[in-house]
């Protein structure tokens, strides 16, 4: 089986790529190999085709493969809350959770994961037609590209852009190079509350796998859970995935980045959560109407969310 995450040298999805080089899938009887399939609608268009069998990607990009989320649901959350940065140059002074300091800038930021900026800019108040705001592609990223954050944090500091909105590790590159300034961190409180609701790091499946192999995507719930506990028994093993998948000064980095987010460490896909991601669809024009929690989510495997993790 194979399980496609758009971003592969980053905190985002690294319970993913953790359950796979922990041995957490292979330990619950599935054979699954990392892939990087980027950006994200790419990730969930090879779900469709049937090229991959999971995606460990933004909950909030389904239906760009998947419409109104039909034919696909999300079957456990990675990890609670948006989990984006917005990082500016810190020549420009900006300080946390001024959001003034984005107007006549140029912000690069991926395809889908452009959307939670936007979203959260128009949600405090940010005109982005009036304000000047640019958020645009990061300058040099063609094809593949495994750490989307670190190719940010380059551009921000060659002066290609003013800031950028991407994952922990592009952040913390950006601020310890002493080029960078977090503005905004989502997950932690910054900017207006809904925002946290937006999008979060989850697992999706196909209809057609959930059909067909119920206890394959069981199993798949059960080692993302059991993943999550073991990295907040021991988050030193961080750094023994780090280590096989980053270079080394990401892989030194990433067990610190994994310590800071273990508090949003929870498998559970709650309706307040969909609730609002939902409703932020609607406002950006991807839903045209309402969709049932139960269109979104697998709900038969919500008893393995918590259950597992106190095993």
């Amino acid at each position: 089986m194979k399980l496609a995450v758009p971003d592969k040298i980053s905190p985002s999805y690294f319970v993913a790529e953790a359950a796979v080089e922990l041995g957490f899938f292979k330990a619950e009887g599935l054979d699954v190999s990392l892939e990087l399939v980027y950006p994200v609608d790419k990730a969930y268009e090879a779900l469709r085709d049937g090229k991959i069998d999971f995606v460990g990607g933004a909950a909030h990009a389904v239906p760009a493969a998947f419409p109104g989320y039909k034919g696909a649901k999300l079957i456990a959350a990675q990890a609670q809350g948006m989990y984006w940065f917005l990082v500016m140059r810190s020549d420009l002074g900006a300080k946390r959770g001024d959001l003034s300091v984005v107007k006549g800038r140029t912000i690069g930021a991926a395809p889908w994961v452009n959307t939670g900026l936007r979203g959260l800019l128009i949600a405090a108040g940010i005109d982005l037609e009036r304000d000047k705001v640019n958020i645009a592609p990061v300058p040099g990223l063609i094809g593949d590209v495994p750490n989307f954050g670190v190719m940010a944090s380059k551009a921000l500091e060659d002066r290609k852009l003013d800031g950028f909105w991407a994952n922990g590790m592009g952040a913390e590159v950006a601020v310890q190079g002493g080029y960078g300034t977090v503005v905004i961190d989502a997950r932690r409180g910054d900017g207006p509350k809904q925002c946290f609701n937006f999008t979060a790091p989850t697992i999706t499946a196909s209809d057609d796998l959930i059909a067909r192999s119920p206890d394959k995507v069981a199993a798949a719930v059960r080692a993302i859970v059991k993943t999550q506990a073991a990295l907040k028994a021991d988050v030193s093993r961080a750094g023994e995935v780090g280590r096989k998948l980053f270079p080394p000064t990401e892989a030194g980095l990433i067990t610190e980045l994994i310590r800071r987010d273990l508090p949003f460490y929870d498998a559970t896909l709650s309706r307040e959560f969909i609730a609002g991601m939902t409703a932020f669809l609607r406002s950006q024009g991807v839903l045209d109407g309402d969709v049932p929690y139960e269109q979104v989510v697998a709900t038969q495997f919500a008893p393995l969310w918590r259950a597992q993790a106190a095993a």
